[in-house]
């Protein structure tokens, strides 16, 4: 474990909207993660970290409008806890219609995503396609902001290509940064990098430093923060506000509560051993079926092969469990399976 002591910065931050002021009492958030972070995840996560910032899946402004994406926001006012809203679109106006209705249904804030590598989202001028639009990307951001009451915060990286890092060392990111901050965003998580880059190499947290030395808003850390000692490290390296954990919850929701714990200075809880995460496996499983009758056996899938680890057989039971046809059955493996290790 690395030997540093709790961050002396870790605090409340309170982010201010047009007419309403959030305060976030955690400096861990959870990053919104596409097929991921649904309601039945949140609720694990929660368990482990109930102040920490959640995020929906990343919404498109476009299918908000249409009705179709409109059950990734759903009932937020009824879950425990902070839940952010991410969307992501090149169109301002379809963006401050989506960010009202994501207030109505009781977003907490809305983060606008200016960090999505993926191609076809990028070509179209959404997600980190916007770094290479600057006028366009802060055009987004006044308009989110005056559209809605909660706060506005966005979610980056670097910039686009690894030669504008190299030529310009870190001054093309932070007058990125300093561009969305003027544009009115209350607060912004910087993945540590380019767009170019995915995910691939390590982040480079030196950059975020250097962007969070540069601007007056909270500037969240994001990019291989993948348990507590990271996360210590992160925050000394980089003076950062906080941090954003991604994949590394992927088969961990507990992580969030882990990092917490390790930022505040208190005791981490354990991580849950074989057994704990075939209940969990199972109870997750049960509740994606409940929801979603047997297409939830289509979306556990995935994560019960992140899960279930940590046991002598684990692959060749992760490989039984991928071909179980029924949800019945596949709750049947993971029982039997909890009973040997008993």
């Amino acid at each position: 474990m690395h030997e540093l002591n709790p961050i002396p910065m870790v605090r409340d931050l309170r982010l201010k909207g047009s007419s309403i002021e959030r305060v976030l009492r955690c400096n861990v958030l959870q990053s919104p993660l596409a097929g991921v972070s649904d309601k039945i995840f949140r609720a694990l996560v929660r368990r482990w970290a109930p102040d920490a910032l959640l995020f929906t899946e990343m919404v498109n402004a476009t299918s908000l409008e249409l009705g179709h994406g409109r059950g990734k926001v759903e009932e937020l006012s009824e879950e425990p806890g902070p839940i952010g809203v991410q969307l992501f679109d090149h169109r301002p106006e379809a963006m401050a219609d989506a960010a009202r209705r994501a207030e109505d249904a009781g977003a907490f804030l809305i983060d606008i995503n200016m960090g999505c590598p993926v191609r076809k989202i990028a070509r179209k001028g959404g997600g980190s396609g916007l770094i290479r639009d600057p006028d366009l990307a802060c055009r987004i951001v006044e308009s989110v902001a005056s559209a809605v009451g909660v706060p506005v915060t966005v979610k980056t990286r670097l910039g686009w290509c690894n030669q504008e890092q190299i030529e310009g060392s870190h001054h093309a990111a932070v007058a990125w940064c300093r561009q969305l901050e003027g544009a009115g965003a209350t607060l912004l998580t910087v993945h540590g990098r380019t767009r170019e880059q995915r995910f691939s190499g390590s982040a480079d947290w030196d950059a975020i430093a250097s962007v969070k030395q540069s601007l007056s808003i909270p500037v969240i850390a994001n990019g291989d923060v993948n348990n507590p000692d990271a996360a210590l490290r992160c925050l000394d390296k980089t003076g950062a506000d906080g941090v954003m954990v991604g994949r590394g919850t992927m088969g961990a929701p507990w992580l969030v509560g882990q990092i917490d714990a390790a930022l505040t200075g208190r005791a981490i809880p354990p991580t849950p051993g074989p057994r704990e995460r075939l209940m969990l496996a199972s109870e997750q499983l049960q509740a994606l079926v409940d929801s979603r009758g047997d297409h939830g056996l289509l979306i556990a899938r995935k994560h019960m092969s992140w899960t279930c680890t940590g046991f002598t057989g684990a692959s060749q039971f992760r490989q039984k469990l991928m071909r179980a046809p029924t949800p019945d059955q596949a709750l049947t493996l993971l029982q039997q399976q909890q009973e040997q290790l008993d």
